[in-house]
């Protein structure tokens, strides 16, 4: 399951997030907004760094995600942190790093070499599995624990979840929480079909609203390219290649956020399948999960 994209997207939505798992946040916890760097000389990747608001003082948190164990996890952290509070000190007034953990048992082994500094008030470490009933927690905070669900446990968790959002009074947030307890379910159940997905969550992917911004903006932008195209040959035949073109714009972007970039050959491929089985592409794709499912999918409708 890939969490760290997960919780990127959690923290990049509700950057206030970190500092509810805080039992002293800042005052202006609403204000930080959250970042990921990279420290160079040597390279380190800091998972997420939340940084007050520019101009104001204020510290820095350090934030990192670990689902696996690693013995050399407070090393690399420490290092990385103290390195980036050296370069910027002159912006920071302080800092600080929490750890979040699904469990105290992939908590690095041996921290007797770091045991005054873990028990200060400047090092956090989060167990997820001990913030409660996921029921009773907050929304946000609840998504967090939602990833570390088995999978015998997660499909009804996500359900009550999405019912507590969509009969609360709606927010600004609320289709983004949708979105989020889906993307999670979909990670977590990688080899469902979509249909089957759908029956768990008791929705519809395209009544989502990831589904239909991206497919207004890609047959907002075929249209008007086969309207420009179109032009000398009439406007009627224009639309439809608007059309055609708004398909391939859709499918091409949801293979490319499902499998990665899709190579310039298979896109010539696919951008030579007709009409009607582009939209068969559309919906098969939901089920592929590599490229070669895509390869051998498309051989068979050639074939």
């Amino acid at each position: 399951m890939r969490r760290d994209s997960i919780f990127y997207k959690l923290f990049q939505q509700q950057p206030s997030l970190l500092f509810q798992l805080l039992k002293n946040p800042p005052d202006n916890a609403e204000n930080y907004r959250s970042d990921s760097v990279a420290v160079k000389e040597p390279k380190f990747e800091i998972d997420g760094v939340f940084l007050p608001p520019e101009g104001k003082p204020g510290g820095v948190y350090f934030s990192e995600v670990q689902f696996q164990k690693d013995e050399f996890l407070y090393e690399r952290v420490l290092a990385e942190s103290s390195l980036y509070f050296y370069r910027n000190r002159e912006r920071f007034s302080d800092w600080q790093i929490v750890i979040i953990y699904p469990s105290r048992n992939i908590e690095q082994s041996d921290i007797y070499p770091y045991r005054t500094l873990l028990n200060s008030e400047q090092f956090h470490r989060i167990y997820l599995d001990e913030l409660g009933y996921i029921r009773q927690l907050p929304i946000w905070v609840a998504l967090m624990v939602l990833t570390t669900l088995e999978k015998t446990q997660a499909p009804e968790e996500a359900r009550y979840l999405l019912t507590k959002t969509q009969q609360e009074n709606p927010t600004p947030s609320s289709q983004v929480i949708i979105e989020m307890i889906t993307t999670i379910i979909a990670y977590k159940f990688e080899n469902l079909t979509r249909r089957e997905a759908e029956a768990m969550l008791g929705i519809k992917f395209e009544e989502t609203r990831l589904y239909r911004d991206i497919k207004e903006e890609a047959m907002e932008k075929g249209i008007e390219q086969g309207i420009e195209q179109g032009i000398e040959q009439g406007i009627e035949q224009g639309i439809e290649q608007g059309i055609e073109q708004g398909t391939l714009n859709l499918i091409i972007r949801q293979l490319n956020k499902r499998l990665g970039e899709i190579s310039p050959e298979i896109q010539s491929t696919i951008s030579q399948l007709p009409l009607p089985v582009m939209e068969n592409l559309s919906e098969a794709l939901l089920d592929f999960n590599s490229i070669a499912d895509l390869q051998t999918w498309l051989a068979e409708v050639k074939g």
